[in-house]
């Protein structure tokens, strides 16, 4: 599907921004400082890009006030560029819009109403007792299991599985393979044997929640595993059961979150981060790619606890003075008590 064209003009008028430029020229499209064309528009939002600015293309650039004099061509002038280039994005968006109406391949329970302005797509399954708001997408072959309730304009991608008692708020994105309200990983051991226990509790999405492809947000134990309003998981995460995830927090790929753990609002986790089970997390914190956090953290910063990439040979060798740390400390310590004696 090809995007519509737009004019500087427009697009200004859009945002709110300063156009210094030629208002009636057309942008077909979106593109990088590198890659634009005349037609295009492009934007600086790290200052560390702005030596593609003197040899840019394009036809206009998105800049903050301190960078707008730098720009050779024509500028959109915002204090937030990068809010600015995702807000216009979707003027620019191909993706394929749903059909409003029902696939006759699609099979819903007869006891779900189905809002006249709904889509649900081919294959899709629709259980027992389901609420579907006005507006809502379901892609191909979804399934949404007995009692869930979907929120206004809420969109699921293709093959999305809701198991059955979820909860899902108002504009939700649910991205393709995302498994929500599976059963937690519970089981108590008894002579050397796991023996499951029923996860009875549900999922309950806040508005506005977006959950990446393939992502797993498991049901609680007895109470349910919830997402506040503005929830956003990349791909790959993983939710334990009752965990419970405060307003506008983010979480990049392949973050996992045990059991139970309580995660503040507005907290960012860097990809491939683990997160132990029963913590309590701060509102405000940031913990970086591939950092263990194996207890609470109280109050809001920055954490990390991975360490970088380094060489072969440089890793071998600290890798053998970590397992000499604590006979070191020791030494230390004995080396302390003769000064100070």
């Amino acid at each position: 599907m090809p995007a519509r064209t737009i004019t500087l003009g427009e697009i200004a008028s859009a945002l709110g921004a300063e156009l210094r430029g030629d208002p009636h020229l057309v942008i077909t499209g979106l593109a990088t400082l590198e890659a634009a064309q005349p037609d295009q528009l492009s934007f600086l939002a790290n200052p560390s890009y702005g030596r593609y600015l003197e040899r840019t293309r394009a036809g206009a650039v998105l800049v903050s006030p301190a960078m707008a004099d730098k720009v050779p061509t024509n500028v959109l002038v915002l204090d937030d560029p990068y809010l600015g280039y995702a807000r216009i994005s979707h003027e620019f968006d191909t993706s394929p819009a749903p059909v409003v109406g029902v696939h006759p391949t699609a099979i819903i329970d007869e006891s779900v109403t189905v809002p006249a302005s709904a889509s649900i797509g081919p294959y899709v399954v629709i259980e027992a007792g389901v609420r579907l708001g006005d507006g809502v997408v379901v892609g191909a072959h979804s399934i949404i299991g007995a009692g869930c309730v979907i929120g206004d304009q809420s969109i699921l991608r293709p093959r999305v599985t809701l198991a059955h008692g979820v909860t899902m708020g108002k504009r939700c994105h649910i991205l393709s393979g995302a498994v929500i309200g599976s059963d937690g990983f519970g089981f108590a051991v008894h002579k050397g044997a796991w023996h499951r226990i029923a996860q009875i509790g549900g999922v309950t999405l806040g508005d506005d929640v977006e959950v990446g492809a393939n992502t797993a947000i498991d049901r609680g134990a007895l109470d349910d595993t919830r997402l506040g309003n503005g929830v956003k998981l990349d791909n790959l995460v993983q939710i334990a059961h009752n965990v419970q995830i405060g307003d506008h927090s983010a979480m990049a790929g392949k973050v996992g979150i045990a059991g139970s753990t309580r995660i503040g609002s507005h907290c960012m986790f860097g990809g491939a981060a683990g997160i132990s089970g029963h913590l309590t997390i701060a509102d405000g914190v940031q913990v970086t790619g591939m950092s263990l956090v194996t207890g609470d953290i109280r109050e809001p910063g920055v954490y990390s606890s991975g360490t970088g990439h380094m060489t072969n040979r440089e890793w071998r060798k600290n890798a053998a003075r970590f397992r000499q740390l604590d006979a070191m400390a020791r030494r230390l310590k004995e080396l302390e008590k003769i000064i100070e004696g």
